[in-house]
């Protein structure tokens, strides 16, 4: 796989992720999605969605550490890379994307609107595709991870 070109490697997954996630932090947001009826739990929306968020950050942290050398922003693992299955690699397959994923809906709470909706939705279709793409060299990388694959869930702990 060394031979293959940063473009070959998943460089455009990469920078359209990047952009999802930016149009949800810093995109137009459209219409609130909250009826003004519920405006004043605006607040505790607000703070279920920073401590979701604070979730989310903390594991794709914890999740990123224990990649260690093996942490690429590509899809396409590296030439030298191990096999992880260790700390939260042992409830879900890809929770650097789970932990992306909370911040992203904590995110929604914390700012109710359409666009933001659009774009988390966005982004969950999206890691689909990019996961696809992932596994399918992960599979060729290293034969145990289909096995893995029967054994730990996708992207939500215990559940896909």
């Amino acid at each position: 796989m060394n031979r293959l070109s940063l473009i070959d490697k998943g460089l455009g997954y990469v920078l359209l992720q990047g952009i999802l996630i930016g149009l949800i932090l810093f995109g137009p947001q459209g219409f609130s999605l909250l009826p003004q009826s519920l405006g004043a739990w605006l607040p505790y929306f607000q703070i279920l969605g920073t401590g979701i968020c604070i979730l989310g950050l903390l594991l794709s942290f914890i999740a990123a550490l224990r990649l260690g050398k093996n942490l690429t922003p590509l899809p396409c693992p590296k030439d030298d890379s191990q096999f992880i299955q260790l700390g939260l690699y042992r409830f879900v397959r890809h929770p650097i994307y789970f932990g992306v994923l909370l911040v992203g809906f904590g995110w929604l709470l914390i700012y109710p609107y359409a666009l933001t909706l659009l774009y988390v939705a966005a982004l969950t279709i999206f890691f689909e595709f990019k996961i696809k793409l992932e596994e399918r060299w992960l599979l060729e990388k290293f034969p145990a991870y289909a096995q893995y694959c029967k054994q730990v869930k996708k992207l939500i702990p215990w559940i896909y």
